[in-house]
């Protein structure tokens, strides 16, 4: 599977968090054969992508020791605490000169599929930002174009993605992608919810 010839894509996958709410690293929860974060960059691997990045803080070392990263590139982010726009914001320091689209990705949130990633990369086009639009709602993966980078860089919290994609509005496309919004896991409740979902 591969994201065409006629672009080079850098995948980003945030996986930088530290966990607070449920005291040990959230990546490095058993999921499938082996954990959220090891599922994610599965799937990432599996894309085609000409790049891929994982952004990590607190449990660097954790996740050295724990999960394969063959093929990934690790960026530290030693002030994850101020969200995870302060994780893409050292990512885009180390985004390939020649990429001209961002994927990003959750390394909590293993329930992504392939085919919402590439359905993302198709269906972006041209387009400044697009996201992934799912039966309940908007979710990630979500797409840049190169063009955003430096707006990208100037974000602030965990929610400042969520900022860019409302201010940019009808720029933004929106790509149909079936079933529900993944979940991704915060706390306890949410990882029982993730396992218990078919």
């Amino acid at each position: 599977m591969s994201c065409g010839a006629d672009r080079f894509v850098c995948g980003l996958v945030l996986a930088a968090g530290g966990s607070r709410r449920l005291g040990q690293p959230k990546q490095l929860l058993p999921y499938g054969t082996g954990s959220l974060l090891g599922h994610v960059l599965d799937t990432a691997r599996g894309c085609g992508l000409h790049q891929l990045l994982c952004v990590v803080g607190g449990a660097g070392d954790e996740i050295r020791g724990r999960v394969d990263l063959t093929g990934v590139q690790i960026v530290e982010n030693p002030d994850f605490g101020a969200g995870c726009s302060s994780s893409i914001a050292a990512a885009l320091r180390a985004v390939d000169p020649r990429a001209t689209m961002l994927v990003l990705m959750l390394g909590d949130q293993p329930g992504v599929r392939r085919e919402a990633v590439t359905a993302l990369i198709d269906g972006c086009g041209e387009s400044a930002v697009a996201a992934c639009a799912y039966a309940d709602g908007r979710g990630h993966p979500l797409a840049f174009h190169r063009s955003t980078f430096a707006e990208l860089a100037t974000l602030h919290g965990d929610k400042g993605v969520w900022k860019l994609l409302h201010r940019r509005g009808a720029d933004v496309v929106d790509v149909p992608v079936t079933g529900p919004v993944p979940l991704d896991v915060d706390t306890w409740e949410d990882y029982r919810a993730l396992l218990a979902r078919p």
